[in-house]
C-alpha cells in the first residue's frame, strides 16, 4: 500500500519534521531533526506472525481491567495482512474460558527506548466495547509494579466513540481514574474509516501527544501529583481489548470480528 511519509528502510536516516500544524506550537519547535532508530513496516505474506526479533506476546486475560478477551499468539488474532499492515483482530469465540479472543504484542526485552518520538500509523476498529490501544509501560514493572513503573498511553480509543481518541499518563499518585489525560476530537472524519498517525514526543521533563502532527496535550513533571517516573526505558504495546472498565462490554450492536490495522511503528531520537 502507499506509505504515509514514504518508505524508510535504512535505520539512522536523518529526517527533518516540520510540525507547522501543531495547535500550540512555537517557532522554536517548528523544525526538529529526528533520527530513525527502530521501525517495523509489517511487510510479508498474509497470515505471517509479526517479526519475532521485534515483538513478543502477552498471553492471557483480564489484565486488571476486567477485559473479556483471551489474548493469544495465533495468526487468527495477530498477523500480517499481505498489504503492508499488521492486523490485530478481536473475535467472538469460546476460547480458554472466555467468549472473545484478540492479541496484545509487546517489544519487552527486545526494544525498550528512553525518550524519543514514538509513532504509529493506524486504522482503528469500531463498536461498543472495543478498546484498541497503542501504549508503553516502564520496563521495571516486574520489580516495582504498576503504576510505579509508569505508563504512557499514546492512543486509547472507545469503539463506541469513533471520532475521539485519548492520551494519558499514569504514575504513582495519578493512575486509573486519576490519570492525567486529554482527548482529541476528529472533526471531519472517523478513526475507523482511514489511517491516522498517533505519536508522543518524550523528552526529559516533558511528554507531548500528537494526532497527525497536531499537538493536543503536553505534560511536565510539575503537573503530576506524585513522582515523575518517566526517565528510564519503556517498551511498546499494541492491543485490541474487548470490554473492560474503560469501554464496558459489547452489546447487540457490536459486530465481530473487529480489526486494528497498523501500517507501521517507528521510533526516532533527536539528532545532533
Amino acid at each position: 500500500m502507499t506509505r504515509y511519509m514514504g518508505r524508510l528502510t535504512i535505520l539512522g536516516i536523518l529526517l527533518v519534521v516540520f510540525l507547522t500544524m501543531n495547535c500550540d506550537s512555537n517557532p522554536a519547535e517548528s523544525e526538529i531533526i529526528l533520527e530513525l532508530v527502530w521501525q517495523d513496516e509489517f511487510e510479508g505474506p498474509a497470515g505471517q506472525l509479526p517479526d519475532p526479533a521485534k515483538w513478543g506476546y502477552d498471553i492471557g486475560t483480564d489484565w486488571g481491567n476486567a477485559q473479556l478477551e483471551y489474548d493469544t499468539d495465533r495468526p487468527e488474532n495477530v498477523s500480517l495482512d499481505g498489504d503492508g499492515n499488521l492486523a490485530i483482530t478481536a473475535r467472538e469465540e469460546s476460547y480458554m474460558g472466555q467468549s472473545y479472543t484478540s492479541a496484545r504484542i509487546v517489544t519487552r526485552d527486545k526494544f525498550e527506548p528512553t525518550y524519543g518520538r514514538i509513532e504509529a500509523r493506524i486504522k482503528l476498529p469500531t463498536g461498543q466495547g472495543i478498546w484498541p490501544a497503542f501504549w508503553m509501560l516502564g520496563n521495571d514493572i516486574e520489580t516495582v509494579g504498576w503504576p510505579q513503573c509508569g505508563e504512557i498511553d499514546i492512543m486509547e480509543y472507545r469503539g463506541q466513540e469513533p471520532q475521539i481518541i485519548h492520551g494519558s499518563l499514569h504514575g504513582p499518585g495519578y493512575f486509573g481514574a486519576e490519570a492525567l489525560t486529554s482527548r482529541f476530537y476528529l472533526e471531519n472524519g472517523r478513526f475507523d474509516t482511514d489511517f491516522h498517525v498517533f505519536a508522543v514526543e518524550w523528552r526529559a521533563g516533558e511528554i507531548r501527544w500528537y494526532v497527525d502532527d497536531i499537538r493536543y496535550f503536553t505534560i511536565y513533571p510539575s503537573q503530576v501529583s506524585g513522582e515523575w517516573v518517566f526517565d528510564h526505558p519503556f517498551y511498546i504495546i499494541l492491543n485490541v481489548a474487548v470490554g473492560g472498565y474503560f469501554v464496558g462490554p459489547p452489546n447487540s450492536t457490536t459486530v465481530f470480528p473487529q480489526t486494528m490495522l497498523i501500517d507501521y511503528v517507528k521510533v526516532y531520537r533527536e539528532g545532533n
